[in-house]
């Protein structure tokens, strides 16, 4: 396709923003309500209706909903909210609204429960890619579960309609496909025991952070991010300032790091690639494939230079530097200046650069690319990367790329403005759009990108909780999925992020009586961080709900810690929420128990034996153990279980004084 000269695609676009203005305009006037109101919806039963929408300023709206009517003025942009009655599970009905001349009506919608379903990867994971995914998909036909996935958008600021078209659909074999498959098994299964419609909204992105889904104000009250959220401020209005803005905090972070050089910048064009600057190979790509050994395996952080020749003319013009994918997150400068930071592997990043930055002869580009997981590196071959000019001429970046890896894991901050991995992005691009719409419970598996940050995350949960219940309701039910296992299991007791992570939700979740905990480190997969069993996942999550959000006796999440105490030469640990019985699989005594001094380095495995509801621990250092651990490791072995098949799951107790 031949590129079009810079002014003429300008003078398009802009043509093409107000042809889509005036198109939205009109649709405006015909569409009163907000796109989460549509044919074959799910309105939540028990509680005030909430309805809103668009319409004419000052214009009154009217609505109606099976026999009940409300009324509302729209304000001065146009926005209206109404509340209808509460009704009872039933449908299907028609949701009309009024406005002078104008009548919209949508149909088939059914009044029951709705979930938010929310997280990373492991919450996105599609029902095509669970177990038994051909016979689930092929009879999965249900009328009275209702699907909607919400468009994966990061923004700036919040926004109030999705960017892109959503739609309410019943569960068939085409839709329930791509459907969140932790999503609709946990549905599917409730309804086993609350027999309701089920609306389901699937909101989740892999790879992401908890602090994406949540509000920046929210974010703002625990003083952590303020640098971060001003710059995130910026950005919703000028990104070029924001990132020039971004590149000095993350400048004084190079400069502040435990084992930093003074005068060490290589974003500097004063820095010299000599020593510890290696020539990469042409073709770039991932660095675990360079036949480097030192590379074979590596995750961190990797420096990448460069240069590029102009003359005087391109120097003057407009710019873009075009890089290939990164995997995964870079930060990127040009001439001692940062032009940009994206977050994700597949997709290539364009970069504007400000007026007046380049300069004839030959400019600098130093690329710095974080990978924490697989592959990782800037993708090649060097045609990939170049700088476009106003003018249309391409001026590859083709030169030898020199590289530098920076040991140790004391990793950058995000940019906050990425999709995944920034500041409430996620929360106002995906969570934001949603409205104040009427919730049952909340869905929330999500924690593996926040593993190196485990002592900080029960603070971010508990504050995800109170921003989501801010609005959606004070006593929204959360149900948390803890961590699953993966990777090889320990051979000797010792430190472990994932445990920790396990820990801090399994305390959010203890502290509170409307969140539930689901265990799953039992159905881990050590070879890959997402577990196919969703089924499994699903019927703990609804067990969870059956237990928190509908009051029903039944223990939420198997065997649960109660207290750890001394007696004799033994330690013993006493259990509650146990359903016929504690039992050990596959040993006379269960397994995986520690006993711990107060420092780090001080466990020791114990044996374990099985006394009722208590379990009975003894090692060679009980007299001095403070504490108690139990699944203390990435990928844990554990075997005890109560009568039901429940796992007793990770946990840390204080041993109580005598």
């Amino acid at each position: 396709m031949k590129r079009l000269p810079h002014r003429v695609a300008a003078t398009l676009l802009a043509l093409a923003s107000c042809t889509g203005a005036a198109a939205a305009r009109a649709d405006d006037a015909a569409v009163l309500l907000h796109p989460m109101f549509q044919d074959h919806a799910v309105l939540q039963r028990d509680q005030p209706i909430r309805v809103w929408g668009r319409a004419r300023p000052g214009e009154q709206v009217t609505i109606a909903l099976a026999g009940k009517r409300a009324s509302a003025r729209s304000d001065a942009e146009g926005r209206w909210e109404a509340l209808l009655p509460a009704l009872k599970a039933g449908g299907p009905h028609v949701l009309t609204a009024s406005a002078g001349a104008i009548t919209q009506r949508v149909g088939d919608v059914l009044v029951g429960d709705v979930w938010l379903c929310s997280g990373q990867s492991n919450m996105e994971l599609q029902v095509w890619r669970s177990l038994d995914a051909r016979a689930e998909i092929a009879g999965a036909a249900n009328n009275r579960i209702r699907l909607l996935t919400v468009p994966q958008v990061g923004s700036a600021a919040p926004l109030e309609r999705f960017p892109d078209p959503v739609r309410w659909q019943a569960v068939t074999p085409d839709s329930v496909r791509d459907f969140s498959a932790a999503c609709y098994y946990f549905a599917r299964e409730l309804r086993k025991t609350v027999e309701v419609p089920m609306g389901l909204i699937n909101a989740s992105w892999g790879g992401s952070r908890i602090q994406a889904w949540t509000r920046a104000g929210a974010l703002r009250t625990t003083g952590h991010y303020d640098d971060e959220l001003d710059v995130l401020a910026l950005y919703a209005d000028d990104p070029v300032a924001a990132v020039g803005r971004w590149g000095e905090v993350w400048g004084r972070w190079w400069r502040g790091r435990v084992d930093a050089v003074a005068g060490d910048e290589p974003w500097s064009t004063a820095h010299a690639t000599g020593d510890g600057w290696r020539d990469a190979p042409r073709g770039l790509g991932a660095w675990e494939r360079w036949d480097v050994p030192e590379l074979a395996a590596y995750d961190g952080m990797m420096w990448y230079r460069t240069t590029v020749t102009l003359t005087a003319r391109q120097a003057a013009q407009e710019a873009v530097l075009v890089l290939g994918p990164v995997d995964e997150m870079d930060m990127t400068w040009v001439n001692g200046r940062a032009v940009g930071s994206s977050y994700g592997a597949g997709a290539p990043r364009e970069y504007p650069l400000p007026q007046g930055l380049l300069r004839e002869g030959d400019n600098v580009v130093a690329v710095n690319v974080l990978d924490t997981y697989r592959d990782g590196g800037l993708s090649g071959p060097a045609s990939a990367h170049a700088l476009r000019l106003r003018d249309g001429t391409v001026v590859p970046l083709d030169k030898r790329w020199r590289y530098r890896s920076v040991p140790g894991h004391d990793w950058p901050p995000r940019a906050p403005w990425q999709s995944a991995a920034g500041l409430a992005t996620l929360h106002n691009g995906m969570i934001a759009p949603l409205g104040r719409y009427g919730l049952r419970g909340a869905l929330w598996y999500q924690g593996e990108s926040n593993t190196f940050e485990a002592d900080r995350y029960g603070d971010l949960l508990r504050l995800l909780r109170r921003d989501w219940r801010d609005r959606f309701g004070e006593r929204l039910p959360l149900l948390v999925a803890q961590l699953a296992g993966y990777g090889m299991p320990a051979t000797r007791p010792g430190e472990s992020g994932w445990a920790a992570m396990r820990e801090a939700q399994r305390r959010v979740a203890d502290e509170d009586a409307n969140t539930g905990l689901a265990v799953t480190v039992d159905i881990g997969d050590r070879y890959d961080v997402h577990p196919p069993n969703k089924q499994e996942l699903g019927r703990r999550f609804a067990r969870a709900a059956r237990s928190v959000a509908y009051g029903e006796a039944v223990p939420p999440s198997g065997p649960r810690p109660l207290s750890a105490r001394r007696e004799g030469d033994a330690v013993v640990v006493r259990f509650g929420d146990i359903d016929d019985g504690l039992i050990a699989y596959g040993a006379q005594g269960p397994i995986g128990f520690e006993l711990c001094g107060a420092q780090a380095g001080t466990c020791r495995y114990a044996e374990a034996r099985i006394r009722g509801d208590e379990v009975i621990l003894r090692a060679a250092n009980a007299a001095d153990a403070t504490r108690v651990r139990h699944g203390w490791a990435d990928s844990p072995v554990i075997t005890l279980f109560d009568g039901n098949g429940l796992p007793a799951g990770p946990f840390e107790l204080d041993i109580e004084p005598p």
